[in-house]
């Protein structure tokens, strides 16, 4: 582990600035989050919150109960925002949380030690490109489309849907990226065992969703 840290260029002490190199460096900023001192810590946790609350938030708007949420002409546009808001913080928190305990329990059945706070602030961490989503993705898609985002049958379906749908996925898949990366990082694991943690955590979460869908 020592070699891996030495390795890393040096970063700025603001946590505020290493939220945003993480899409750069990754390693050299989860790296970091082996230092659990009470002031590290309290240091990073307004940045790591800022982070998963803007992922929360551009999380929620690609969901169907926003992409409908205009059909009810009782519904405000001025609500959209507010109720994405406030959404994407109890996702936020239900992300942190409760993926931070499957990442957890997932790492100690692979022989971690690491503990259940850094598990939840590495998902926080993690969840940068889905931030950077909320302030270059979604305000591009929103400028093309505006209303018709959040109601049925407006322009944007068909296939600048799907083209805008795929461009979100690669956030998605960027921010899992970077959660295999924290694993290894933190833990300092082979790529094998810090993917394997990645996918044994994800299993419950997949079949929810499976059978949600089913």
């Amino acid at each position: 582990m020592a070699q891996v840290a030495a390795s890393e260029p040096s970063l700025p002490a603001s946590w505020w600035k290493r939220a945003a190199l993480v899409l750069v460096v990754p390693s050299a900023v989860f790296v970091g989050l082996r230092d659990e001192s009470l002031e590290e810590v309290e240091d990073r946790q307004e940045p790591l919150a800022a982070l998963i609350g803007l992922a929360g938030v551009a999380v929620v708007l690609v969901s169907p109960t926003f992409r409908r949420m205009l059909n009810d002409p009782s519904v405000s546009l001025v609500l959209v925002p507010v109720l994405a808001f406030i959404s994407g913080a109890l996702y936020a928190v239900a992300t942190c949380w409760l993926g931070g305990g499957l990442l957890f329990g997932a790492a100690r059945r692979l022989g971690g030690l690491g503990s259940y706070r850094r598990a939840r602030q590495t998902v926080s961490l993690a969840s940068a490109p889905l931030a950077l989503a909320l302030l270059t993705f979604w305000p591009v898609r929103i400028a093309i489309y505006g209303r018709d985002l959040f109601r049925t049958g407006g322009d944007d379906y068909g296939r600048g849907d799907a083209i805008f749908g795929g461009i979100f996925l690669g956030f998605v898949a960027w921010s899992l990226i970077l959660l295999v990366i924290g694993v290894r990082t933190t833990h300092g694991w082979t790529w094998a065992r810090a993917a394997g943690t990645v996918a044994l955590a994800a299993v419950f979460p997949a079949l929810i969703v499976a059978a949600a869908t089913l």
